[in-house]
């Protein structure tokens, strides 16, 4: 059973919407309505990527590292996000701690307050 907070794996497109690779993603939340639809993001290794103040990273060291399932330091990248439906997603390999899924949503809802068209 899918829930928010679950790290699964997902062949997340490219921007260009191009095939992408098979990878870790987040589950934010499903989306209100009768179909199984979630919002995701992308969780990379390419942690020289990640946004300050913005992105999220998973350290080797932090508590919830283990029950992430991830292999190495990784970055939830907030701004790569998708909305895909659940059964398309390969199954939940871990999950995050309850204290950083809810500091991830408030990193995109303050940016989404305040983003600057």
């Amino acid at each position: 059973m899918k829930q928010a907070g679950q790290v699964v794996l997902f062949r997340f497109p490219q921007t260009d919407l191009g095939e992408g690779k098979l990878r870790p993603a987040l589950l934010l939340g499903k989306l209100p309505g009768a179909y199984d639809d979630w919002l995701i993001c992308m969780i990379s290794s390419q942690i020289h990527q990640s946004i300050p103040a913005f992105d999220e990273l998973v350290r080797e060291d932090d508590p919830d590292f283990v029950e992430s399932g991830l292999k190495t330091t990784s970055v939830i990248r907030i701004g790569r996000l998708a909305v895909v439906q659940g059964e398309i997603l390969l199954g939940a390999i871990g999950h995050i701690a309850p204290e950083r899924h809810q500091r991830i949503k408030q990193h995109l809802a303050e940016w989404l307050m305040n983003a600057k068209s």
